[in-house]
């Protein structure tokens, strides 16, 4: 099982969350310990991170050797995602 790193910007959406959205996205990150490359994630073009779903929301995370970083989590038809990450890359 990978080690688990979430950034503070991803503590303060699951915060925010629903009880039971938050419980969603918190089981799919276990998940994404035991199994970091499922069928739904995807490579992000241009980066070296990936992203998952777990209902409305978006996971972006990396795994570098035995560690999985959540870099970010926010809705899925949101572009503020891709802003987030774009503004931690640059």
């Amino acid at each position: 099982m990978l080690a688990l790193n979430l950034s503070k910007d991803a503590i303060k959406f699951l915060a925010k969350l629903p009880q039971k959205h938050a419980r969603q996205v918190v089981e799919k990150i276990q998940n994404l310990r035991l199994h970091p490359f499922p069928q739904d994630s995807k490579t992000l073009k241009g980066y070296l991170y990936y992203r998952a779903d777990s209902g409305e929301n978006r996971i972006i995370y990396e795994v570098i050797k035995t560690s999985l970083d959540i870099l970010i989590i926010g809705k899925r038809n949101d572009d503020a995602v891709y802003k987030k990450l774009k503004n931690k890359k640059g």
